[in-house]
């Protein structure tokens, strides 16, 4: 897969299907070459206003596809419960 291709300038829409940005970067392990993180930069009139950029964990990513999608409020409490619990 190349990254490039794949992954920049996909939208990015939050659990309530609002965009939030558009993939701008990724951070990946040097070890692994796993992504670790998509850099989300803003889009829209709040750009206009301050240039912004997020980072967010890939495990924050519930699907990837033509769009990104991030997951709900329900995800997360998930996946920080099952951190604590493994």
């Amino acid at each position: 897969m190349r990254i490039k291709d794949e992954v920049f300038g996909k939208e990015v829409l939050d659990s309530e299907i609002q965009i939030v940005g558009k993939v701008s970067d990724v951070i990946f392990d040097k070890d692994t070459f796993e992504i670790t993180d998509l850099v989300i930069k803003k889009t829209g009139f709040s750009e206009q206003i301050k240039s912004s950029e997020n980072i967010v964990p890939i495990e924050l990513v519930k699907a990837m596809g033509d769009k990104v999608l991030l997951k709900g409020e329900d995800d997360i409490f998930w996946f920080i419960w099952l951190l604590k619990n493994i």
